[in-house]
């Protein structure tokens, strides 16, 4: 690790979170991959486990943790960027179970390890919202506290995303852990009053806001990496 990296606050990584599923979790984590790089450093993706995973000559593969591996430089091999890759698009828990597979820390952490031994960074995406669980005895929480991140959340901006976030920020901080920012991502493009509701965000989250990503048909990470302000 360079000497400018370990300068920077986002040296090591963080863990990307979010407000629920199906909000903006890769696009932003891999946003953030881009704005990292223009920082200078080498910053890699990371999804621990995802479910919903295709059949391919080379094995299973999921989508979202395929757009993080091409959004890092350098670019990191498959089975570190996704340990666990699950057929089934279900709850991990269950997807687990239907393939026979016993989800454990260990994997997630030797391969974390791999991925920062390479990098100055490491973009960890979870899975769903924060108390989505990961296994019957093991919480995103665990795998936070293990990898010793601070949490970035994704807020879903959606008629109920001030509801959702302060829990998530509740939830996170009772957890022990630490939240670092927020990145606003607009899902709904017909939803009203979106500047007001970010404003209110902003007065409520304990943590500052690093950027909003708006409602895009094809967006494109690497030019929304300008959006995001890593100075906080």
């Amino acid at each position: 690790m360079s000497a400018d990296a370990h300068r920077d606050a986002w040296a090591g990584g963080v863990f990307v979170t979010g407000t629920d599923t199906g909000i903006g979790k890769t696009l932003s984590s891999c946003t953030l991959l881009h704005a990292l790089r223009a920082r200078g450093l080498r910053a890699v993706g990371m999804k621990p486990l995802a479910s919903g995973c295709e059949s391919t000559p080379a094995g299973l593969r999921n989508e979202d943790a395929l757009a993080l591996q091409a959004a890092s430089d350098p670019r990191p091999a498959y089975g570190d960027v996704n340990p666990y890759a699950l057929p089934a698009p279900l709850a991990p828990e269950i997807a687990a179970r239907e393939a026979g597979i016993a989800v454990d820390l260990a994997p997630m952490r030797e391969a974390y390890a791999r991925l920062a031994a390479e990098a100055d960074a490491v973009v960890v995406e979870g899975v769903g919202g924060w108390a989505a669980p990961l296994a019957t005895d093991l919480m995103q929480a665990d795998l936070v506290r293990a990898l010793q991140l601070p949490v970035v959340l994704v807020v879903g901006l959606r008629l109920g995303c001030l509801n959702h976030a302060i829990l998530s920020a509740r939830a996170i901080a009772a957890d022990g852990c630490r939240l670092v920012g927020w990145i606003g991502s607009g899902v709904d493009p017909a939803m009203l009053r979106i500047d007001e509701n970010r404003a209110l965000l902003a007065a409520r989250l304990p943590a500052p806001c690093l950027g909003w990503l708006p409602w895009q048909a094809a967006p494109d990470p690497a030019a929304l990496a300008a959006r995001l302000d890593l100075r906080p």
